[in-house]
């Protein structure tokens, strides 16, 4: 075997395991953008603190509990915090988008709800506020619903005030 025939081999070798080694890193990356992005923040988080509360709410109606999901409670969080950036409550969005649309921005199928609230409050008092509300206490009793997503985001000019959102979903 000639050396430019083993040389032009060894170059082909090296090609192919380059190419291979760029595939790789290109399907890491990839999985990578398919990775759910966990709730970060103060008010990220409390769902797990507020599962007692809606199990007891629920239980009081025959109803199961519901379990936390990360996907409900990015979207409650994006909610808090677009409420928090506008010094006001609202269920849509400045650009437009209504709970609907951000619901399905955020990969949640089925039906869905959302309960919002601004104040100078705790959790408790939040959950003692929503239950006496028949509109969010319907929310919270609906049996459609399993999973549910909370979290609040301060004001940026009054730390005790803050933005509320649940939302629950099938």
């Amino acid at each position: 075997m000639s050396v430019a025939k083993t040389e032009n081999q060894q170059a082909n070798l090296n090609r192919r395991v380059l190419l291979k080694a760029a595939g790789l890193v290109a399907l890491a990356g990839l999985a990578a953008c398919a990775t759910t992005v966990l709730p970060t923040g103060e008010g990220a988080g409390v769902s797990s603190s507020a599962t007692s509360t809606l199990t007891s709410i629920r239980a009081s109606a025959g109803l199961p509990p519901l379990v936390t999901d990360p996907q409900l409670e990015q979207a409650a969080l994006q909610q808090a915090g677009y409420m928090a950036r506008r010094g006001r409550m609202s269920h849509t969005t400045g650009w437009g988008k209504d709970f609907a649309s951000r619901v399905k921005g955020n990969g949640i199928a089925g039906a869905a709800a959302e309960n919002i609230a601004e104040g100078r409050f705790d959790q408790q008092k939040l959950f003692d506020i929503w239950v006496h509300s028949p509109g969010h206490r319907r929310n919270m009793l609906d049996p459609r619903f399993t999973r549910f997503g909370l979290a609040y985001v301060r004001d940026g000019r009054d730390s005790a005030l803050r933005y509320w959102s649940l939302v629950l979903g099938k």
